[in-house]
């Protein structure tokens, strides 16, 4: 059975953020990823970990624009100069923090100069820290209109141009199948590249259970191709508290 870890920015909501770790830690995880841990110094988040035993798998690039602008924009082209000025600050984090994996986006453009921008700017960021291991996820078009990154071959492709061995792929079962209609087969094709997964129920995001992914086969399929790497509860629990939605982990 894969190892699975809590994503505290959508599983306990209904406590305060530093209050999320006791509860993951209660209800039998020994990891967590957080998307975006900016708000707080990351020496009180640090503590938070340290104090209930968890690991911390993976954050989110770059930190949030609180102004309005876009959640990421590794691939935009021109914006180079801003994406290694928010690398930097997330680097400062991660060296408190001490993230497994920081999960670059890659934002919203199209067309072979995004592709080159998002190329360029994963390649420095691989250099600028090649002690860091980086992932690149694809979102869905229904969640995530515009995104440059929607696609898994194209993740194939990006991953073959930047050929840097600290940056992987990101797979999510919930997007994986609002792209490609079924998680299970992204699964198959691209599973030599995952070095992190999400899990989540399409088409709602909610707890895995109801819903097209036969997630027992996707697990059996993590297993069976030796995929040593975290499996992160990332979904939007259908129940009041976080805790009844996990009937899937048992």
């Amino acid at each position: 059975m894969p190892r699975f870890a809590a994503n505290l920015s959508l599983l306990f909501t209904e406590l305060p953020y530093l209050d999320r770790f006791a509860a993951a830690a209660d209800a039998g995880f020994s990891a967590v990823e957080i998307l975006f841990p900016y708000d707080l110094a990351a020496k009180e988040t640090r503590r938070a970990l340290l104090a209930n035993g968890l690991d911390l798998v993976l954050i989110n690039a770059p930190p949030p624009n609180y102004t309005g602008g876009q959640p990421g924009y590794a691939a935009v082209p021109g914006g180079e100069a801003r994406f290694q000025s928010d690398i930097r600050r997330v680097l400062r984090y991660a060296e408190v923090l001490k993230p497994r994996l920081i999960h670059i986006m890659s934002g919203y453009a199209s067309g072979p100069q995004a592709m080159a921008s998002f190329v360029r700017n994963l390649q420095w960021a691989a250099d600028a820290a090649p002690d860091q291991q980086f992932t690149i996820e694809p979102l869905n078009p229904v969640s995530q209109p515009n995104y440059f990154l929607n696609d898994y071959a194209l993740a194939a492709e990006v991953l073959d141009q930047v050929n840097r061995p600290n940056i992987g792929l990101q797979y999510d079962s919930f997007h994986a199948h609002m792209i490609h209609g079924n998680a299970l087969d992204v699964w198959h094709q691209h599973h030599d590249r995952v070095v992190h997964a999400q899990i989540g129920a399409a088409p709602d995001r909610s707890e895995p259970g109801d819903g097209p992914t036969d997630f027992p086969s996707l697990f059996n399929a993590m297993d069976s191709c030796g995929y040593t790497g975290w499996v992160s509860a990332e979904y939007n629990p259908t129940t009041q508290r976080t805790e009844h939605s996990l009937g899937w982990l048992r």
